[in-house]
């Protein structure tokens, strides 16, 4: 009897399993995760609202703690901010750090449209703002749709201006425009990759000519709003870092709000939910570290990319105020170290289902998803997790009842992508990617399903629990 039981209940979906209590709990994370999507469209934005949860939760800012000559004991929490585009946060364990810590490592960084260094042109009567999108695109998705306008201007004066237009209900937006169907006839023949060009992806933001001024006169009123509302000059650009992003707040999605759609969620679903898992940790024998990091959609790249050194350097900083600090100690806590490389991984879309190994894929709502390797065709740039670690996650998992699944990105020879768990393998520690699946990944508006945010985040908990 016992048999017939546990196979029906197989056969349920995740959401039939949960109790009352924790369908409360996954609508309470979502709506803040929303929240999070909302306020967090940049970078900048990001590390600012997990320093803002991260002191809630008795986080401090390791920088005070070095300028005042002092030192850290079992028990503590801290973070550091690389260029406020990166933050990294350890709650320090028992164990001496030489043992290795749990990583959890996602990145906050996003497909968009950056604005050129000089970005503002009157042509035909309009006012456009010139840009260079950023990160893998389809630049087709990114016309007609409303558009909100994000980013720091920086004066010579050193003055910083922060920047948000679009996402107030009476600001204005904008958008990028596209050809009129009824003369679109040779733009249709084109491929995809060349109905909508880079150059092309310029940003309408005014008609109105300023009064008496005889060139440009819609460009010099832009300016005229801009310094009358900033405070800026058209050479300020020079110094600026303004991003582009799909106007509007993150939604529920679907006639029954099992959903989320939102900009963004590349990769700051899996930020969030590890967010969420160490804020919400608290004695550890294993020091746990979260790591959430800036331009993976470009390789991983610059001073605030995984590539950088900031990691590393943090990591030395926090074992000298442990009194630990050796070159060896640290090479052993990295070696020693165990991660999940918090990513998204692509979801079935039945639409396109060619796309897809059905039997190796990611499916919405089926939970926490687990991908062994990334990289193209080949596995190329990949990091290939060992049989060992994968069946350790696995017993972990079971242990904390978080339901998983195993997926690749697609079928083997369409293409491929790739994450930070290479960079952190370098250092010889195990490690995998985990996360959430996405439907929609790299458009401006991608979906996921709660169920595999809330799964996601218990995974999360889990290994930093157990690792």
């Amino acid at each position: 009897m016992a048999k017939e039981e546990n196979k029906k209940d197989n056969k349920k979906s995740i959401w039939e399993k949960y109790s009352k209590k924790e369908k409360e709990n996954l609508q309470l994370l979502c709506d803040n995760y929303r929240k999070f999507l909302t306020v967090g469209k940049t970078e900048r934005e990001c590390v600012q609202e997990i320093i803002k949860q991260a002191e809630e939760k008795g986080y401090k800012d390791l920088r005070s703690i070095i300028a005042a000559d002092g030192s850290l004991h079992a028990g503590d929490k801290v973070y550091a901010v690389c260029m406020k585009k990166s933050v990294v946060m350890f709650n320090i364990g028992s164990d001496p750090l030489e043992n290795g810590m749990t990583i959890l490592g996602a990145h906050i960084d996003s497909p968009r449209l950056d604005l050129k260094q000089n970005p503002l042109y009157e042509d035909g009567g309009l006012s456009y703002l010139d840009t260079h999108y950023y990160g893998g695109i389809k630049k087709y998705q990114w016309v007609t749709m409303p558009l909100a306008i994000h980013g720091v201007i920086v004066k010579k004066d050193g003055t910083v201006v922060n920047v948000v237009i679009g996402e107030k209900a009476d600001d204005p937006v904008f958008c990028v425009t596209d050809l009129l169907i009824h003369l679109a006839q040779e733009q249709m023949t084109k491929k995809a990759t060349e109905v909508i060009t880079g150059e092309s992806l310029d940003v309408l933001v005014g008609s109105l000519p300023l009064k008496d001024e005889e060139k440009d006169a819609v460009k010099a009123n832009v300016l005229n709003i801009l310094k009358k509302t900033y405070g800026i000059e058209e050479n300020d650009f020079l110094s600026a870092e303004l991003e582009v992003v799909p106007a509007g707040a993150a939604r529920e999605l679907g006639i029954d709000r099992s959903m989320i759609i939102s900009y963004g969620q590349d990769d700051r679903v899996c930020a969030y939910t590890s967010l969420a898992a160490i804020l919400e940790t608290k004695n550890v024998k294993k020091t746990a570290c979260c790591l959430l990091v800036d331009k993976e959609e470009i390789g991983s790249v610059g001073a605030t990319g995984m590539q950088s050194k900031f990691f590393e350097n943090t990591l030395a900083e926090v074992m000298n105020l442990l009194g630990t600090y050796t070159e060896l100690n640290m090479r052993r806590c990295l070696t020693n170290s165990k991660m999940l490389s918090s990513d998204v991984t692509s979801a079935y879309d039945a639409l396109y289902a060619s796309a897809y190994d059905k039997k190796n894929i990611a499916y919405l709502g089926k939970g926490m998803a687990f991908n062994k390797f990334t990289g193209a065709r080949g596995k190329s740039g990949s990091n290939d997790a060992n049989a060992e670690y994968l069946g350790e996650i696995r017993a972990m998992m079971d242990k904390h009842k978080v339901n998983i699944q195993f997926s690749e990105l697609g079928r083997v020879d369409l293409g491929g992508g790739g994450t930070i768990a290479y960079i952190m393998a370098l250092y010889g520690m195990q490690v995998i990617d985990s996360g959430v699946a996405v439907l929609n990944m790299h458009a401006p508006w991608e979906v996921t399903s709660k169920i595999d945010v809330y799964e996601t985040k218990k995974g999360y908990s889990a290994f930093l629990a157990e690792a």
